[in-house]
């Protein structure tokens, strides 16, 4: 009787398991908390020593600038009526190409588009420094957090990925002038009511500054957000007592979100309205 009581209750428990997984599992729209945590400036890595790129590229931003195309090239891809695309003409880079290394899970700056292309603001400025030079584009995607080294170590002219300047990375490579301002951003499932109240940084702060850590915040690996939750004193954030859980890119820590997998997102702005977007449509 006992051996069959203890089989009957073990079926149970796995029953109730997998009930309970299947609950948490249950997808649910997100919602960005349209609040700005921190303010910083993007800006393309060049490696050290090399001058006549960093002046070619400065060039080119002033005179986009002056002109108003940078701003126009930037707008045309948050409003959605960007049509430019890049799709590399080589598997690897020959010699004499301009080489950018990048992350291609960070729209609108670059992603992949429909056709399997490369598409956004870092990648059609790419394209425009690699005709100004004469040279062939090369897209390298990889990890957001190789970047800085690749650069470094001179296996990629550029970094493209919508990379915040500071004081580390500025001991390895070079920056160009900034051509965008962004901020970071905290996101959470449609049904979540935490941060609802909220209506300055200080309110969100003093939230997570109450959470522990059986509260995960998903964040991109290497990127400012990661800093931000984590702390860092290079960029001088002191961090909360929550687990930050860092991902390869931040669409995969917005839907393990969506799957109540974790319980909030940091993610710079723009990036997580526009995925937000996309895994709301589903």
């Amino acid at each position: 009787m006992k051996k069959v009581l203890t089989v009957l209750l073990s079926a149970a428990l796995i029953v109730a398991m997998a009930l309970s997984l299947t609950a948490c599992s249950k997808s649910e729209k997100v919602k960005v908390i349209d609040i700005e945590l921190t303010e910083e400036d993007y800006a393309f890595a060049i490696q050290k020593g090399n001058t006549a790129l960093l002046d070619e590229v400065n060039a080119y931003l002033a005179e986009s600038k002056a002109s108003g195309a940078l701003n126009t090239l930037i707008n045309s891809y948050f409003n959605g009526e960007a049509t430019f695309s890049y799709k590399n003409k080589t598997n690897t880079p020959a010699t004499g190409d301009f080489v950018v290394a990048t992350n291609a899970y960070f729209p609108p700056f670059e992603s992949y588009n429909d056709d399997s292309a490369f598409y956004g603001v870092d990648i059609e400025i790419a394209y425009n420094i690699a005709q100004r030079l004469g040279k062939n584009l090369f897209i390298k995607d990889m990890d957001f957090d190789g970047i800085i080294d690749d650069v470094k170590n001179g296996d990629s002219d550029i970094g493209m990925a919508g990379i915040t300047v500071d004081d580390t990375r500025k001991i390895k490579v070079d920056f160009a002038d900034g051509y965008y301002t962004s901020a970071q951003v905290i996101v959470v499932r449609e049904g979540d009511t935490t941060f609802d109240g909220c209506t300055s940084v200080e309110d969100v702060e003093a939230i997570l500054k109450a959470k522990t850590s059986s509260y995960i915040i998903g964040t991109q690996a290497g990127t400012t957000g990661y800093m931000y939750s984590h702390g860092d004193e290079d960029f001088g954030y002191e961090g909360f007592g929550v687990n930050t859980k860092a991902y390869n890119t931040g669409a995969l820590a917005m839907t393990d979100l969506s799957n109540g997998k974790i319980n909030a997102v940091i993610l710079d702005k723009q990036p997580a309205l526009m995925i937000a977007k996309k895994i709301n449509k589903k």
